[in-house]
């Protein structure tokens, strides 16, 4: 495990980084302020305090953080070691390696000083898949050395989206937050393979899920609403008939997870379960609830989704940090 030793934006491109006290990571973006934040697959940068006591060693002097165009500066952890897909828990947010190093299409002054730089070799890159508050001092893990796109799976994950809502139903309202789910899922490899919307019906709900479970195979079945305290809301109920089998994790996850950001995310009663090979889970009704519940799925969604298929069977596997890969 590392720690993260400097944050490090700049608001300009071509300009040398300047720490900051804490940095908001948005997902699908990167740093809120920095320059080279954007919709690609290098949305931060990251460079090891190993790799730049190297050039310190090589005679050049004054290399704080950030000189080296580097967002985050880490201690205690090897990141040009790790495989383009690992996902890295990186404080509170997890992040996706996309590159490692890169081509220098100007020289830089370091370059042209010593006659090397280190970030084109030891510097890495990675996407935001989930966002949050990050400050030095945070730690560093490695989550997943299969990462979120690139893990061996045989095929896309089969993802329907099922909006459980009277009045959407009814035309009485669009619905934005099936939409919102779809929208959330950004790089994992899958395929949206169904979308629907029932009422606040147990029967109807439970049909449904049964319908898509065991006729379209869906590997995963995200719901949206009905898991509050009206009397109309049947979603958990429903989705427990249907299910065979309890994931009570992935609940209690989205719950402790969303509870960090508002107080009323302790009187959601959503569920989540298997049905044979498909995994069901329930979100709450609001869009925004809906963003961030799929984001803080997406990390363990594709291990859920082997496992489920039978492609993994040693869960015991040791991550490159040296921590258990899964703890089931």
């Amino acid at each position: 495990m590392g720690v993260i030793k400097s944050i490090n934006i700049s608001t300009e491109r071509g300009k040398i980084k300047t720490p900051v006290d804490e940095a908001e990571f948005r997902p699908g973006f990167g740093i809120v302020g920095d320059a080279h934040a954007g919709k690609w697959h290098r949305q931060i940068s990251l460079l090891s305090q190993k790799s730049i006591d190297k050039m310190t060693a090589m005679g050049i002097d004054g290399l704080d953080a950030g000189k080296f165009a580097e967002n985050i500066t880490t201690e205690g952890i090897e990141l040009h070691t790790l495989p383009v897909g690992t996902v890295l828990k990186i404080g509170p947010c997890f992040c996706e390696v996309t590159q490692i190093g890169k081509t220098c299409h100007k020289e830089c002054e370091i370059a042209r000083k010593v006659g090397t730089c280190i970030m084109p070799k030891e510097g890495i890159f990675v996407r935001v898949l989930s966002g949050g508050i990050v400050r030095p001092g945070d730690s560093v893990r490695v989550f997943s050395v299969q990462g979120v796109r690139g893990n061996g799976m045989s095929e896309k994950i089969k993802i329907a989206i099922l909006t459980v809502s009277d009045r959407s139903s009814a035309g009485e309202r669009e619905d934005l937050s099936g939409p919102a789910i779809r929208d959330a899922l950004g790089e994992i490899d899958h395929e949206v393979i169904w979308y629907g919307v029932v009422p606040d019906d147990p029967d109807q709900i439970k049909n449904t899920l049964l319908e898509l479970a065991d006729k379209k195979r869906a590997d995963v079945v995200l719901t949206t609403g009905g898991t509050g305290l009206s009397p109309r809301d049947h979603t958990p109920e429903a989705t427990l008939a249907a299910g065979e089998r309890n994931v009570p994790g992935i609940a209690e996850m989205l719950r402790a997870r969303s509870g960090e950001l508002t107080p009323h995310a302790m009187l959601s009663r959503g569920v989540s379960v298997t049905r044979g090979a498909t995994l069901i889970v329930n979100f709450p009704g609001s869009p925004k609830a809906c963003r961030e519940c799929t984001e803080f799925l997406i990390p363990a969604l594709p291990h859920a989704v082997r496992v489920l298929r039978g492609e993994v069977t040693d869960c015991g596997k040791e991550s490159a940090d040296g921590e258990k890969a899964s703890h089931l």
